[in-house]
């Protein structure tokens, strides 16, 4: 259900992000102090509980829905917002359906998106608050204000993370060329960078409530963590016993609660070491994929070769340029260019670890 919901307000607040022409038309009618009922998209649930009305069909501008809702009765729309449909309508949706609303507005917006599954957008007169429903999800569009506190705040908790993060993945690093490694030290790095993508994707939610408000906040998010998600997923590769799985645990990862992510127990299981109490102390060693990516120009056709051919980080550091050579893809310059990179990578992890 949460998937679903996060799926629902992603695609509202593409519609209704300051900067588009529906948010516009929205925050007129706010302003005004109006109140309104929109729906977007007649489809045959909508006709069979509209009554009455004037028939509009005209293409959507702000100014026209601000003109409309002085009116009483509801605005319908076409699904994309583009054109004004039908307007002072009466909606009259299956009362027996439950709504948790108060206000006659938002009870009734609420029972018509459970009853058509279309968009509703109920504007509050008196609470002055914009709603959105559709099927079971409702969400309160926040003061812009709020939103921007709310979005530096985040920024600021995750530069923290991300601070605390480098720093595990340094050490982490380091650990692998030393072939010292223990499930626990994986699972303490995955469960921080599953903290810093939850982040993440928060500040993408305020940055999508935000519109072109929040082209500041995107710029920081994403100097901050472009490619944390391609990071997690090489963590998987490097320590999953079932390579093959690496794509369904990177999914089931994002799935577990915060208490289950803190539980270095159920990482363990996640990457299927069913027996972990056992395995805490115990050195693991990766395949080398997260370190290998961090070699200059190297496709990932070829990481994917020098894995199958060597079989893991620690055999692949102590190659030669010679038995690189001998693999798919490689030749004798980038064989070179593999050995040099990979001691550069590990002279710095020592320096940084050290630090």
């Amino acid at each position: 259900m949460n998937r679903e919901k996060d799926a629902f307000i992603e695609e509202v607040l593409k519609l209704v992000a300051p900067g588009t022409p529906l948010r516009d038309g929205l925050d007129n009618v706010l302003r005004a102090n109006t109140g309104g009922l929109i729906v977007l998209g007649h489809t045959e649930e909508l006709k069979d509980i509209v009554d009455g009305g004037f028939d509009i069909h005209c293409e959507f501008t702000p100014a026209n829905l601000y003109e409309l809702a002085k009116m009483d009765g509801a605005i319908i729309l076409s699904e994309d917002a583009s054109r004004i449909l039908y307007a002072n309508t009466q909606l009259v949706p299956n009362n027996a359906i439950p709504s948790s609303e108060t206000g006659i507005r938002h009870r009734t917006a609420q029972r018509v998106a459970k009853q058509t599954g279309s968009v509703v957008v109920s504007i509050s007169q008196r609470r002055h608050i914009i709603t959105l429903y559709q099927g079971e999800h409702r969400y309160a569009l926040k003061d812009m204000g709020v939103i921007l506190t709310k979005a530096n705040q985040a920024i600021q908790t995750l530069e923290k993370y991300k601070v605390v993060l480098d720093q595990s993945l340094t050490n982490l690093g380091a650990l692998e060329f030393e072939e010292l490694v223990s499930l626990q030290d994986v699972a303490q790095v995955m469960h921080r960078i599953e903290m810093v993508l939850r982040i993440k994707q928060e500040i993408r939610r305020y940055v999508q409530e935000l519109g072109v408000e929040g082209r500041l906040v995107t710029m920081q998010l994403n100097e901050l963590v472009a490619d944390m998600e391609q990071e997690a997923q090489l963590l998987v590769k490097d320590y999953v016993k079932d390579l093959k799985k690496a794509d369904a645990i990177v999914k089931n990862l994002q799935q577990l609660s915060s208490a289950e992510l803190m539980d270095d127990q159920m990482i363990m299981k996640q990457l299927g070491y069913q027996r972990p109490k056992e395995l805490q102390e115990h050195t693991i060693t990766p395949r080398g994929y997260r370190i290998l990516y961090r070699v200059p120009r190297l496709p990932s056709s070829v990481v994917h070769n020098l894995v199958s051919a060597f079989g893991g980080l620690s055999e692949i550091a102590a190659a030669t340029p010679e038995m690189l050579n001998e693999v798919d893809g490689v030749g004798e310059a980038r064989a070179r260019a593999i050995k040099e990179g990979i001691n550069r990578i590990q002279e710095q992890l020592f320096i940084d670890r050290n630090v």
